[in-house]
């Protein structure tokens, strides 16, 4: 995701509670564009830069796979593309987004459904790029010929997770479930060799109420059963808290691996 960085920060008038939460409901919200959060929210980067590392791997001629590519607006910045370029999409509302962005690029988007192997042929790609999208590692080995790269930066367990403590839910994802070590031993076990391995925790700021309901409902799986309503006490608590204290300071978890199929 591509939340605004520090140095677009401005900071937000506080008003009541009940405009900053209408206006983060009324928000609207397609592909994966966070830029309603712009003045509201800031995020730091990790020390590495993903689309450095992916525009690294791509050339002219390489068969390019990019894996729950959300509308299509990083893979759209890499232009010229490959020629043989595919991108796949599990949410159905991003497809037809992805395809109207991607289609004129030349790329192909094909759903892919949870749950399913990614719909492409065996050996059929030479550079499969995925930013925060499914590491199914037997169907990336399937997928990759040999020789094949996969460039990835995943969303670790306990991402955020100081928002959910502060409101009362449960952890976002088990704690240790996602995590890069675990990445690095399972794409191991599958026969790649780890070329770059990195997991950092960057700060994530949320400046007013409003930005933390956006957050909640453009990414649902961080709070699975948020509502407004069921967590309107501890909402109401949190909005006194930045105004009173300050924003909110959350740590994201990331982590990048770049590994070759043998």
């Amino acid at each position: 995701m591509d939340r605004p960085r520090p140095a677009s920060l401005r900071l937000t008038v506080m008003k009541p509670y009940e405009v900053l939460v209408e206006e983060a409901v009324s928000a609207g919200f397609s592909g994966w564009d966070f830029r309603w959060l712009e003045g509201r929210a800031s995020s730091a980067s990790p020390s590495w830069s993903y689309p450095e590392v992916a525009a690294a791997a791509l050339g002219p001629d390489v068969r390019l796979l990019d894996i729950d590519t959300g509308g299509g607006e990083l893979l759209a910045s890499f232009a010229p593309l490959p020629k043989a370029t595919i991108a796949t999409e599990g949410y159905a509302p991003n497809v037809p987004i992805a395809r109207d962005r991607l289609g004129p690029l030349g790329v192909e988007v094909r759903e892919h459904p949870a749950g399913e192997e990614l719909p492409v042929e065996d050996g059929g790609v030479d550079v499969v790029l995925n930013r925060h999208g499914r590491l199914d590692v037997p169907d990336l080995a399937r997928v990759l010929r040999s020789g094949g790269l996969l460039v990835t930066q995943q969303v670790g367990s306990g991402n955020d997770a100081e928002l959910n403590e502060i409101l009362g839910a449960p952890p976002p994802i088990p704690p240790g479930s996602f995590t890069g070590e675990g990445a690095v031993r399972a794409l191991a076990d599958a026969g790649f060799e780890i070329l770059e391995a990195a997991e950092e925790f960057p700060e994530f700021v949320l400046h007013d109420i409003g930005a933390v309901v956006f957050q909640l409902r453009a990414i649902p799986w961080q709070i699975p059963d948020f509502d407004l309503d069921r967590y309107d006490t501890a909402l109401r608590r949190l909005d006194h808290t930045l105004r009173t204290e300050g924003p909110l300071v959350v740590h994201d978890r990331r982590y990048l691996v770049r590994a070759r199929r043998r």
